[in-house]
């Protein structure tokens, strides 16, 4: 078992502590016992429930927000370097511990399921921190997202397994030594770190050579990415390999996906036998996430019956096609989906559940360097739509590329043959849609900035 408090980490703060991944590390220790401190830059609902844990959160960045008596001080790959509590670290000879190796402290001792891929790990690792705990096994875990049943993204818990979601876009997943590796897929992103697919591919093995020996690797079959890597790391002698999915070599094989509405049923065949569950969220490639827990769990040798059932529990992750609600015969439903891959499969699942109604989506950029490499691909995804709003870039820690706007996505949907409608001024959008919807319709915003705040607000102008 891990000890408490890891070596170093008594008294932390979080530069950024309000962020996904940082959160959750300093959840988990609030609840061992440390004394965390941090700051953000903005209030928030997460800096709330930190304190609700006896964390203490400034807001703001200061050089006198760090402690005299801090530890540490924990930081993610976006924070810059002449951050003055950064800065004032260095004048205290404070340590600077990376959000990465933070995390890895707190799988110490324990049986690690590590959770990677280009996407679909918030939702992977969130379905085995479901199930686990509705099999009383209490997990830890550290996740990318809220969990809608606990409404947190992490939690200590008093078992032996400890799930986290493995982030490969700055190579942090290298320094976790999982006994279980979960791989999705492997596709060509976050551009600002990776040059090539052979970089990616280096990651990714540098990766699954920190797999305990023994250990296994659960792997897609379908996905081209995946099926390349697991070419690679056939000949590690220590890796016992797990392939899942469509493909009729796959160990576990999904048989059938039936579509029930915003929900699905899957069968798979693992070692011959049929097996049937729910997974209560939409579409295929959710399906298919639900099938990579099962068969990680299998891994750990927890009955496959067991957590069948149990994964039915799972009622989704927030941003992740979450139903934030309805009005005037209108449902509003909320995706995180910014890369292309991700956006096509929750479209197809939407189009899936809209039937005959029509599709209406809200689609705000992420990153100029994505943009600038994945533009043409995210405008195909949009002429899934009936009709698609698109906002500008949201910029988050990069600064703007010349030429690189929204208009890349606007002329690549529209040559795709999709009705697109430029917004610049993204308060406006509850109008646009008013004025386009109708009883029936599906309206999905989407991408990883702030247009998830345009669900409520949607809601509110159509109730009107």
């Amino acid at each position: 078992m891990a000890s408490a408090i890891p070596t170093a980490m008594e008294r932390p703060h979080f530069i950024g502590i309000g962020g996904a991944g940082m959160s959750g590390i300093a959840k988990i220790l609030a609840q061992r016992g440390a004394k965390v401190a941090g700051s953000d830059a903005k209030e928030s609902a997460t800096a709330q429930a930190l304190r609700a844990l006896g964390a203490t959160v400034h807001i703001g960045h200061a050089a006198g927000h760090l402690a005299d008596d801090a530890t540490c001080v924990v930081v993610s790959s976006a924070i810059r370097a002449d951050n003055p509590e950064l800065a004032r670290a260095a004048e205290l000879s404070v340590p600077v511990v990376h959000r990465s190796d933070a995390l890895a402290s707190l799988m110490g001792g324990l049986r690690a399921i590590a959770v990677a891929g280009t996407h679909g790990k918030t939702t992977t690792t969130s379905m085995l921190a479901v199930a686990l705990t509705e099999l009383g096994l209490d997990p830890s875990y550290a996740i990318g997202g809220d969990l809608e049943g606990p409404g947190t993204n992490a939690r200590h818990g008093e078992g032996d397994i400890f799930v986290a979601e493995a982030d490969e876009s700055d190579r942090s997943f290298q320094k976790y030594d999982p006994e279980v590796a979960i791989v999705l897929n492997v596709e060509l992103d976050h551009h600002a770190n990776y040059a090539s697919m052979d970089e990616i591919y280096d990651s990714f093995e540098t990766f699954l050579g920190k797999v305990v020996p023994g250990g296994t690797l659960v792997i897609a079959a379908d996905q081209p990415g995946a099926v390349e890597l697991t070419r690679r790391v056939r000949d590690l002698s220590s890796l016992k390999v797990v392939t899942y999915g469509e493909s009729q070599t796959a160990d576990v094989r999904v048989h059938k996906v039936t579509p029930r509405g915003l929900t699905s049923e899957v069968t798979v065949v693992l070692n011959g036998k049929y097996l049937t569950f729910t997974v209560s969220v939409p579409g295929r490639h959710y399906a298919h996430n639900a099938v990579a827990a099962l068969a990680a769990g299998v891994a750990l040798g927890i009955p496959a019956h067991n957590l069948a059932s149990a994964l039915g529990k799972y009622t989704g992750v927030k941003r992740r096609l979450q139903l934030k609600g309805e009005a005037k015969g209108v449902q509003v439903i909320d995706s995180y989906a910014h890369h292309p891959t991700e956006m096509t499969a929750d479209l197809e699942a939407m189009r899936g559940a809209a039937s005959d109604s029509r599709l209406l989506v809200v689609f705000q950029p992420h990153l100029f360097s994505r943009t600038q490499e994945l533009g043409k691909e995210m405008g195909q995804a949009l002429a899934l739509a009936d009709s698609s709003v698109v906002l500008d870039i949201y910029p988050a820690r990069e600064d703007p590329l010349p030429g690189v706007t929204s208009a890349l996505i606007i002329d690549a949907a529209k040559t795709a043959g999709a009705q697109v409608t430029a917004v610049h001024d993204k308060d406006t959008v509850p109008d646009v849609i008013a004025g386009m919807a109708a009883p029936g319709d599906l309206v999905l915003t989407m991408g990883a900035g702030d247009v998830t705040d345009l669900g409520p607000a949607i809601l509110a102008r159509l109730s009107n």
